[in-house]
């Protein structure tokens, strides 16, 4: 029942709208369309619409594609309005369409209800109404510009008025006749809704049409000539009418119709002479042809129009008529017609026809369309200068010819205001038309001053009118003075038509020194007037009349406090508006004004301050100061301060809270003007100056322009606004309509300028700025509650003001002054919400503007009804963008606030929306609001969607779009076929994408899955993709970036949220497409000309799209990453591609990082820069190919560093990163080796400053407060303070940036060279000490550690970092990381892993150093690493014993270490046993019991694996193999498909291999500390007594006990133990199934062997030193010697069988003596101490074996 939406019948409302511009149609072939389309609909006017008749009532009937109850209604429609039937129903359909504010269901309930129907058909009536105006609206708009060549469609106008000419006028004419003609409606005629209401409101649609129609005629007359027998018939008509006053309805005529009437009664008198063309006829009296004259040829015409003008001269409208006929007739027959002019001129005189002229041209230009005013000055124009060249100025006085003379003033003043009026009067003779009132006027100067003044403000039109006014003033040839008697001092002639001074006078009465005229003795004057009443007299004497303005002034502050102020002012103000129109027009001629100006502050603080003050003049000087202030607010600033006019405040403003209280704020003499004066009468031309000048003085405050004296000085002022003003001004008294408006338009347009001008987000501590205070007051005074009343107001009081004001009102009707304050109210609102501090709780603006009130009468429905305005497209649209704002920022919900109305407002969003014609920007603000909705709104935008549930089978729901959903337009706008039309520009598609990104980002499944569905929806929502944009170098549109950027987010939403398997087949496709056209490489390639464009551009200090090259930047940064993680389905699989798009990464960050000045392209740069990182993370194989990534990463490095420290951390972070992959993916190649010293250089001098930074803040830390506990185990938080440890900071990621360097250069000479330069280790050693001994900076202490230990692999490195005081730094400071406890190791060895950071981990890490420093320095670090073993001697005991009670790899990794570091330090066992003999010897204890436990744990696995069965909910330690056995990709990612039994398996492996490289360094170790076995088998004199005996006599198992000593016994089971190990892993994969060979890789099962076989070696060999040992060591008993030789020779024997037959299958040989030990899966020293069997290897046989064999035959002798 709804009218269709795409309707092909246009209303005349959407023509007009169209024509005028505010439509989507612009293009002149666009308007021309519409022209042709509906010309005969313009040329038909009023007539257009028909009369009822029988025929069109039986095609309605007839009708199928209408609705019954449609049908019905427009039946009724037809009888009420008299209209045509088939009119009607079309009618209805369009106000149906365009203005019906329900639902299609509330419309059947509305046609079905008597009483609703009828208000409807009361609004469809007025709808009419509004239709036939706008009609004759068109028509008029084509006549107002068909000939203005700046108009953009003045060539189509010009064709349609062309079309038009024939008889438009005599239609029109017709239809004029018949509306004044008509007789009213009434009930029996039209129904029983024709009340007397709707009759009154009938005839003013009446009087607006007859208003319209005469319009139209009017200036069609204008330009085309009106026939002699036209004007008769013309002049008929309107006596017949009365001129608007004799309407047949006269009856009807209200008060309020008066100005319509008085409307009515202009435009006819204008017509008639406009008809009589006085123009043309002026033109022929002066060429003395006037037979070239229409009325010349007509006698008869002419004739009968005396007859019939004879009989005018009752009305005012009579006037100008008759005055236009005395003119005719007296200048075509001058002698026929001399009484007829005389007694037809004195009826126009006492009709005061200048008066009446001056009021026309006043009505006419105040509620007038600018054309018609304009094109009316012209008429009367050369109406009055023809009057003026054909009469004396004496015969058109009447009465009191002063008051003539005024008004003939008035009138010309009136006329003058026309466009380029001013220059022709400038270029004419002074007597020739209206230069001989100038000219008139100047003989009274300055005795009357008035006139002259007027006119020359009204001839002031632009710079060169400007300067002739100027000038005519200063040279002044005449000066008339009035006398009441005649003077003494001068001498006259005897007829007293000539005087002569006698003595020089001053002419006015001021003091020495002052500015004054003086005039000369023996100049002549002229008497003009004489006798009893006074003389009047124009004395021939030169001066400058801008000195005589100047005593003027000067005399007014001398009288300013006596009774001729009021005299005085009268003559002053003139003056003072002449000036003001001067410099408001060229301010250049303002320095020649300064006598003038510089009185002004003077003369408003002693006009001010009077009793009874002259606001006219006050508000002139004012008016002056606002033009001044513009120019040099400073200087007027500074003047006005003295003055006392403007408020002010008694303290000085140095708290915000003083200036919410207003405390000892004083109104000053405006303030008091106000209250006392302007508000009792009603009139405020002060305060509207006030307002004006206060805006011009903050502008330039708020830019900057005036220094934070002026803008505390200004707080006052804003404040009187605000607390006095805003609040209450709509209560004030008001004589003239339209003020109060006005002055809250002046009101709300200083408060707007104050928040769009403020710079945002300045820090101004607590000293109050004028934003705040407008921030302040809006959010939380009364002032918040005035604009939310404007607000209010409301579409439908605003629709009625428009429809109330004269029907082609301009720019300044009271409608359009209503519009434009609700729309600052709108703004003004929605800047103090944006710019309001967050607070938890919501200001009394917040809740006036959302609270939820009863009967639709909150403020969230007002705004949204504001849809409803069609006049301003502007209003609806601030409108919703204050809704948007209150949808993201307030608490509540709009789709609840909106209520039973929410279906009928959104159907009227959707209306405009889909319309072709509608704004654009108010379509694009629909849309946005719909966006923010989408996340904020979930009510209001399921409302929107208008998804309806389709059944589905088995519960399933699956859903479809409603009628009235915005999906429609949506998949419309993005429709690749509707691209490049007129109603879908790019704004606007990027609008719809913006939504569309919305729903994905916020996963509106139903919707998404509605979209999805959608036939070509992923073909035209991907079509931005393939488009190619114009270079960056060229003009782009910045939309369309950010709609290719919607797209790419889109996608890469979708394919991020969605598997693969699911995707949709549409979407594949076109991402296939996307790979095969090659538009990767397309928009990598742009994406990188854009950065580098920018760049450049920022080089010449311009910015370029900031805004829409990042969103585009981001977008395409997340598809990339997505493509790393996704390029099966992403189609971005080849290599050539990705490395394309990796240099192109690459170039464009290198582009926006090297301008560490701009801060536009440090942005874009950290963005890329991030994008960098990533793919050298994903695409390491194809980077390892890609050329010169060095270079470019150094200098982008050395570049970021000269940044701002702040805001470039993180992107310093990503560039070290960068630096850190590189270094790792490709090494240093050859070519790179140059850029090794420049970049090692540039990285130390960032670690030395990064790391003294940190000891910094760590020190004022420190001193700041106390650190923070420690926790029980070896955890703590980050440092806090100013300069943050952090994992990814720039301390850190230097520092492996320096380790990875270190690593590339292999022998160390570049870093000797740059330690040489740059004090880095110092730096280094520093805070790494105050890091240690304050338990903070983790990561940085880690990370300075690893450098350390690289640096330490090298001679020369190792001897710089001990040179350096390495030991200092850690030794002592250590202490702090660590808790010894007393009662075993469960604080300081938890069970935590080893990968993450952590402080045992540190301590781990300074063992590893110690180790290899001693490793590399051997004795020059001896005495440290006694040092070191002597502070830290009961940890390493503690490690040493803790193997046994945790099995956690965190704990057996520091053992590992531990072990290593006693394995390097046990080659000086005779320097330890010189310094720490008893920790030698405990150490040496330990050792033991920790080869037994190992042992133990190694062959018993059942005992192993309850050990390490979660505790207390603790997990299994994480991975199969400790972290420097990395498993495989395979391996790692089949480990999540094993079963339970399979992760403790390689947990339990995970110990087992720790135990191994423990049991193997402890057995290495040992070996130093027993006697050499080849020395002992050959000298049997060797001494013993410095050896201790390691292991008891004993051959039993060995045990776990701590009480059992380790024993022979235990090293037998080690050897067993190993060999077992190497039989299982020679066992098949297939028969093994959880075995080692199971559970590891090839590479890992062979450094396992070698490890085994290590372990063997020592085993043996200290089994063998040690049993040598007891048989040599007198005091071992014979007994137990040979019972030590049975059980060796029997145990070694079967070990020696078992060896022979493994080494026989192919095992591995003992790996020290070769490389095996650099196989090793652990950190092992590169090289063990060979066995000394290993010296003398024989072919075909083990050296070991051949060991044991020698021992075995030794035994058994």
């Amino acid at each position: 029942m709804m009218a269709d939406s795409t309707m092909s019948f246009r209303s005349c409302r959407e023509l007009w709208t169209i024509l005028l511009g505010r439509s989507a149609l612009r293009e002149p072939a666009q308007i021309e369309s519409e022209l042709e389309r509906h010309w005969e609909r313009l040329h038909q006017g009023l007539s257009y619409y028909k009369p009822p008749s029988s025929s069109s009532a039986s095609k309605v009937k007839e009708k199928k594609d209408v609705a019954q109850p449609l049908k019905d209604f427009g039946l009724r429609l037809s009888k009420l309005l008299g209209l045509d039937e088939v009119q009607s129903v079309e009618l209805l359909q369009c106000y149906l369409q365009e203005d019906y504010r329900g639902t299609r269901d509330s419309l059947k309930v509305v046609l079905k209800d008597e009483r609703q129907s009828q208000a409807l058909l009361l609004k469809v009536a007025d709808y009419y109404y509004e239709e036939r105006m706008c009609l004759l609206r068109c028509v008029l708009l084509l006549l107002t510009y068909f000939q203005d060549e700046r108009h953009p469609y003045r060539s189509e106008y010009s064709n349609c008025v062309n079309k038009l000419e024939k008889d438009l006028v005599s239609s029109y004419q017709t239809q004029f006749q018949s509306l004044f003609k008509a007789e009213a409606p009434t009930w029996e005629s039209h129904g029983n809704l024709m009340t007397e209401r709707q009759v009154s409101r009938w005839f003013l649609q009446c009087l607006r049409e007859q208003s319209l129609l005469l319009e139209i005629i009017f200036l069609y007359y204008a330009y085309f000539e009106m026939s002699p027998s036209d004007l008769l018939t013309f002049t008929k008509m309107f006596k017949e009418q009365g001129f608007g006053l004799r309407q047949t309805n006269r009856h009807l005529v209200e008060w309020s119709m008066d100005a319509l009437v008085n409307r009515i009664g202009y435009l006819s008198s204008l017509i008639l002479v406009e008809g009589m063309d006085v123009d043309f006829l002026h033109k022929c009296a002066l060429e003395d042809c006037t037979e070239q004259h229409q009325f010349s040829s007509v006698p008869d015409i002419v004739k009968e129009t005396d007859q019939l003008l004879l009989t005018f001269g009752d009305i005012p409208h009579h006037g100008p008529v008759l005055l236009a006929w005395v003119l005719l007739r007296h200048t075509l027959r001058p002698d026929e017609s001399n009484p007829v002019v005389r007694r037809i001129g004195s009826v126009a005189l006492q009709l005061e026809v200048f008066k009446y002229l001056a009021a026309m041209l006043k009505g006419l230009g105040v509620s007038g369309n600018n054309c018609t005013a304009s094109t009316a000055k012209m008429c009367v124009y050369g109406l009055l200068s023809f009057v003026i060249t054909s009469f004396e100025e004496e015969s058109l006085q009447t009465g009191s010819g002063g008051s003539q003379s005024s008004h003939l003033i008035d009138a010309a003043c009136e006329v003058l205001s026309a466009p380029s009026l001013a220059e022709v009067i400038w270029e004419m003779k002074p007597n020739m038309g209206l230069g001989m009132i100038l000219d008139s006027a100047v003989g009274m100067f300055p005795h009357k001053m008035a006139p002259l003044l007027q006119l020359l403000t009204a001839l002031l039109s632009n710079k060169s009118t400007v300067k002739k006014v100027y000038n005519f003033l200063d040279k002044m040839s005449f000066y008339t003075q009035a006398y009441k008697h005649k003077p003494n001092d001068i001498i006259a002639k005897e007829d007293e038509t000539l005087w002569k001074r006698q003595t020089p006078k001053l002419l006015y009465p001021l003091g020495t020194g002052q500015t004054n005229l003086w005039m000369p003795q023996g100049i002549l004057g002229q008497v003009m007037l004489g006798g009893e009443q006074g003389y009047v007299v124009r004395w021939d004497f030169p001066y400058s009349s801008w000195t005589l303005f100047t005593c003027e002034v000067e005399m007014l502050l001398h009288v300013v406090s006596t009774a001729d102020v009021m005299a005085h002012c009268a003559r002053v103000k003139p003056i003072l508006d002449l000036v003001h129109k001067i410099i408001s027009t060229d301010w250049t001629v303002s320095d020649c004004l300064l006598p003038l100006t510089s009185r002004i502050y003077m003369l408003l603080q002693r006009l001010t301050s009077v009793i009874n003050p002259p606001v006219d003049v006050i508000a002139s000087c004012v008016n002056c100061l606002s033009v001044l202030a513009a120019r040099m607010p400073g200087k007027v600033w500074s003047s006005l301060q003295r003055t006392g006019f403007l408020p002010f405040s008694s303290h000085p403003v140095n708290s915000m809270a003083q200036c919410v209280s207003a405390e000892g704020m004083k109104a000053g003499n405006y303030g008091n003007l106000l209250v006392q004066i302007e508000q009792p009468r009603g009139e405020y031309a002060v305060t509207m100056a006030f307002l004006k000048l206060v805006t011009t003085l903050v502008k330039p405050c708020l830019q900057g322009q005036l220094g934070s004296t002026q803008n505390k000085g200004l707080i006052p002022c804003v404040l009187l606004v605000l607390k006095e003003m805003l609040p209450t001004y709509h209560k004030w008294r008001y004589n003239a309509y339209g003020v109060r408006e006005r002055i809250g338009c002046l009101i709300l347009d200083l408060i707007h300028a104050i928040l769009n001008l403020s710079p945002e987000g300045g820090d101004q501590g607590s000293m109050p700025t004028l934003q705040w205070l407008c921030i302040y007051s809006l959010a939380n005074t009364e002032a918040g509650q005035a604009v939310v009343n404007i607000m209010g107001v409301g579409v439908d009081k605003i629709d009625m003001v428009l429809a109330a004001q004269p029907s082609s009102c301009g720019s300044e009707g009271p409608g359009q002054v209503l519009i434009q304050m609700v729309k600052l109210a709108f703004s003004v609102s929605n800047n103090a919400i944006r710019l309001k501090p967050p607070s938890d709780v919501a200001s009394p603006l917040e809740q006036a503007l959302t609270q939820h009130g009863g009967h639709g009468n909150n403020l969230v429905v007002v705004l949204a009804k504001y849809i409803y305005h069609k006049h301003d497209p502007a209003l609806p649209r601030l409108a919703i963008q204050l809704l948007k704002r209150l949808a993201t920022v307030a608490p509540m919900s709009v789709y609840a606030c909106l209520g039973s109305e929410a279906a009928a407002i959104r159907d009227a969003f959707l209306t405009r929306l889909q319309s072709k014609t509608e704004d654009m920007r108010l379509k694009v603000m629909i849309l946005e609001f719909l966006t923010v909705a989408v996340e904020t709104q979930p009510g209001l935008i399921e409302l929107f969607l208008n998804l309806e549930v389709k059944d589905g089978n088995e519960g399933s729901k699956e859903f479809l779009l409603g009628e009235w959903s915005c999906l429609h337009v949506v998949l419309d706008l993005i429709d690749s076929k509707q691209q490049g039309k007129y109603w879908c520009p790019p704004l606007l598609h990027r609008a719809a994408l913006a939504f569309l990104l919305a729903l994905w980002q916020d996963r509106r499944d139903s919707a998404i899955c509605v979209l999805r569905s959608k036939e070509r929806f992923w073909e035209n929502l991907t079509m931005p993709l393939f488009v190619t944009l114009a270079p960056p170098s060229d003009t782009t549109e910045p939309s369309l970036l950010e709609t290719c950027a919607f797209v790419m987010k889109i996608v890469g939403l979708e394919v991020f949220y969605v598997h693969s398997a699911s995707l949709e087949q549409p979407l594949k496709d076109a991402l296939r497409r996307l790979a095969n056209a090659r538009r990767y490489g397309y928009w990598s390639q742009y994406v990188k000309s854009l950065v580098c464009h920018v760049a450049a551009m920022e080089d010449q200090g311009v910015c370029y799209f900031p805004e829409q090259t990042h969103m585009l930047l981001l977008a395409w940064r997340m598809l990339l990453i997505l493509a790393t993680g996704h390029s099966d389905v992403m189609q971005l699989t080849d290599n050539q591609t990705k490395l394309k798009l990796f240099m192109d990464v690459l170039d464009a960050t290198k582009a926006a990082l090297t301008r560490p000045s701009s801060m536009a392209c440090l942005r874009l740069g950290s963005m890329t820069a991030t994008l960098l990182l990533v793919l050298l993370k994903q695409w390491r194989s194809v980077v390892a190919t890609a050329p010169d990534i060095l270079p470019p990463l150094s200098l982008m490095l050395e570049c970021v560093l000269q940044a701002d420290q702040q805001m470039m951390d993180r992107t310093k972070g990503k560039i070290l990163s960068a630096l850190i992959s590189v270094l790792q993916i490709q090494g240093l190649n050859g070519g790179e080796v140059s850029q090794l010293p420049q970049l090692l250089l540039c990285v130390c001098e960032t670690v030395k400053d990064e790391a003294s930074s940190l000891r910094d803040s760590t020190r004022q830390a420190q001193r700041a407060a106390e650190p923070p506990e420690d926790d029980d185990n070896m955890e703590t938080d980050f440092a806090r303070g100013p300069h943050k440890d952090q994992r990814d900071g720039v301390c850190v990621l230097a520092l492996h940036l320096a380790k990875e360097l270190c690593l590339s250069d292999e022998d160390g000479e570049h870093w000797v060279a740059v330690m040489r330069t740059v004090p880095v280790l110092p730096s280094v050693l520093s805070a790494l000490e105050l890091s240690l001994r304050s338990k903070q900076n983790l990561y940085f202490t880690e990370a300075a550690l690893h450098l350390l230990l690289t640096l330490a692999r090298t001679p020369q490195g190792a001897a710089a970092v001990a040179g350096a005081g390495v030991i200092q730094a850690i030794c002592l400071p250590l202490l702090s990381v660590y808790e010894v406890s007393s009662n075993g190791a469960s604080q300081s060895f938890n069970r935590k892993s080893q990968d993450c950071a952590c402080w045992p981990g540190v301590y781990r890490l300074c063992v590893s150093l110690m180790e290899s420093l001693l490793k590399t320095l051997r004795y020059n670090f001896i005495s440290e690493a006694l040092d070191f073993v002597g502070v830290h001697q009961e940890r390493i005991l503690q490690c040493l014993n803790a193997v046994r009670t945790v099995q956690t790899l965190a704990c057996l990794d520091e053992a590992d270490h531990t072990v290593g570091f006693l394995l390097q330090l046990s080659s000086f066992s005779d320097e330890w046993q010189f310094h720490l003999p008893k920790l030698l010897q405990d150490v040496q204890v330990n050792l033991c019991y920790l080869c037994q436990t190992c042992t133990y744990l190694l062959h018993s696995k059942k005992m192993l694996h309850h050990y390490l069965q979660p505790k207390n909910g603790e997990s299994l330690p994480p991975g199969p193999l400790p972290r420097t056995q990395r498993p495989s990709k395979e391996v790692a990612l089949s480990a999540g498909r094993y079963e339970c039994d399979e992760v403790e398996q390689k947990a339990v492996l995970a110990v087992q291999c720790a135990l191994l490289r423990i049991l193997s360094k402890t057995l290495a170790s040992l070996q130093h500390f027993t006697p050499d076995c080849c020395q002992m088998i050959l000298d049997q004199c060797m001494d013993l007594s410095s050896y201790q005996t390691l292991f008891a006599l004993s051959f039993t198992a060995p045990a776990f006990d701590p009480d059992v000593a380790p024993s022979f016994g235990t090293l037998l089971a080690t050897v067993n133990v190993a060999l077992e190990m190497l039989t299982e892993m020679e066992k098949k994969k297939e028969t093994a199934l959880l075995s080692i060979v199971a559970l590891a890789s090839s590479e890992e099962i062979q450094a396992l062997k070698s490890l085994l076989m290590f372990t063997m070696e020592n085993c043996f060999y200290v089994l063998v030193s040690q049993a040598l040992h007891c048989l040599k060591d007198v005091g071992t008993s014979p007994r137990d010697k040979q019972r030590l030789k049975q059980e060796l020779s029997s145990e070694l024997g079967t070990v020696l069988s078992s060896l022979a037959r493994h080494f026989r299958r192919g095992s591995p040989s003992s790996p020290a003596g070769g490389s095996g030990a650099a196989a090793l899966p652990c950190p092992l020293p590169q090289s063990k101490p060979p066995t000394p069997g290993s010296k003398g290897i024989h072919e075909g046989q083990e050296p070991i074996i051949q060991l044991v064999q020698a021992f075995v035959r030794l035994v058994q002798r």
